[in-house]
C-alpha cells in the first residue's frame, strides 16, 4: 500500500485532531451460499473539519463503508470512533441521540426524498424528530436552509417530482444539514447529475465546509470529483485499502496499478460520466488513448 506515511494511521486516534477513526472495519453480507466479505479490515482517519474521499470501482466496498459509518449496517468487526465514541459497539438506544451528529447525502436524489412531502416538509422533518415542537419555527428554519442551498422561495411548497436532479440533491443536502451535524457522509452525491450541475453541487459543499467546519467523508468512483472536494483519499479494491495519501499526491503520481487505471479512466473523456478533473487533466504528462476505460475487473460485493 502506497503513500501510507501521508495519511495519519488510525492507531493515532488519541490525537486531538482526529475526529473520525475507522479501525479494522469488517462488513459481511449473508448469502444463500455463505457469507461474503464486502469490507476487509479497512482503517483510515480524518481530522475535525477535514475531507476524506473513499474511492474505487463499483463493487469495491466504498458505499458499504458509508452505510457502516452512519450505522445503516452493523459491522462484523472493527471500530468506528467518532470523537472518542465507538459507534460500532453502541446499541440502537444509545446510538439514537448521536444520529443527529452524523448525516448522509444519498446517491439517488429522487429515491431518497419522500415523494408525498413538499421540500419544506422534507427539510423540517429532521427538526421535528430532534424535538423542535413549534411548527412555525420548524418551517422558518427549513426555509432558511433551502435558501442557503440555493432554492427560491417559490420552491418551498413543491414536491420532489417537480424539481430537477440538481435541485433534488440540494434538498437532500438541506435536509442533512437540518440537525447541524458534525459529520456529513456523501455517498456518490453527484454521480447521478449532469456535469455542470455536479460542479454547482461541489461548489456548494465546499462553501458549506468553509462556513461550518463540518467534516466530510466523500464516497466516489471518479477521481475528478475527488480532486475537487477532498484533501485526502483512500483507494479501495475488493474491500481492501490499496493506496492512501494526500489527494493531490495520489492523483499526480499514483503508485498502484489499480489507482493508475482509475486515473486513466478519469482522464479519458469517453469514460467520464461526471466532473472532469480540470487541474489534473491540464497537468497530465501522459495523454490517454481514445478509449481507455477502467480495465480492472469488478471485485467485491459492496458498492
Amino acid at each position: 500500500m502506497s503513500h501510507a506515511a501521508v495519511t495519519p494511521d488510525p492507531a493515532d486516534a488519541a490525537d486531538a485532531s482526529t475526529f473520525l477513526a475507522v479501525e479494522d472495519l469488517v462488513v459481511d453480507y449473508p448469502t444463500p451460499t455463505g457469507t461474503v466479505r464486502a469490507v476487509d479490515h479497512v482503517s483510515f482517519s480524518v481530522p475535525r473539519g477535514g475531507s476524506l474521499a473513499v474511492v474505487g470501482e463499483s463493487g469495491s466496498g466504498k458505499s458499504t463503508i458509508a452505510c457502516a459509518i452512519v450505522r445503516l449496517l452493523k459491522p462484523a468487526a472493527g471500530r468506528i470512533m467518532l470523537d472518542g465514541t465507538d459507534l460500532a459497539a453502541l446499541p440502537e438506544r444509545r446510538l439514537r441521540p448521536l444520529r443527529c451528529r452524523i448525516q448522509m447525502v444519498f446517491q439517488d436524489p429522487y429515491g431518497s426524498l419522500a415523494p408525498h412531502l413538499t421540500a419544506l416538509e422534507i427539510v423540517a422533518e429532521p427538526l421535528r424528530v430532534a424535538g423542535l415542537k413549534d411548527k412555525t419555527e420548524r418551517r422558518r428554519r427549513a426555509a432558511e436552509l433551502l435558501d442557503r442551498v440555493g432554492l427560491p422561495t417559490t420552491a418551498l411548497e413543491r414536491r420532489p417530482d417537480e424539481f430537477s436532479g440538481g435541485q433534488r440533491q440540494r434538498i437532500g443536502i438541506a435536509r442533512a444539514l437540518a440537525s447541524k451535524p458534525d459529520l456529513l457522509v456523501c455517498d456518490e452525491a453527484t454521480s447521478a447529475l449532469d456535469v455542470s450541475v455536479q460542479a454547482q453541487v461541489l461548489d456548494l459543499l465546499r462553501e458549506l465546509r468553509e462556513e461550518t467546519g463540518i467534516t466530510y467523508i466523500v464516497i466516489a468512483h471518479h477521481l475528478g470529483v475527488v480532486r475537487e472536494i477532498s484533501t485526502d483519499v483512500v483507494v479501495l479494491k475488493a474491500g481492501r485499502v490499496v493506496e492512501r495519501g494526500r489527494t493531490a499526491d495520489v492523483l499526480a503520481a499514483p503508485a498502484e496499478p489499480y489507482t493508475r487505471a482509475l486515473r486513466r479512466a478519469a482522464l479519458d473523456p469517453t469514460a467520464i460520466r461526471g466532473l472532469k478533473p480540470r487541474t489534473l487533466a491540464a497537468s497530465a504528462t501522459v495523454a490517454p488513448g481514445p478509449h481507455s476505460p477502467l480495465t480492472v475487473s469488478p471485485e467485491g460485493t459492496g458498492n
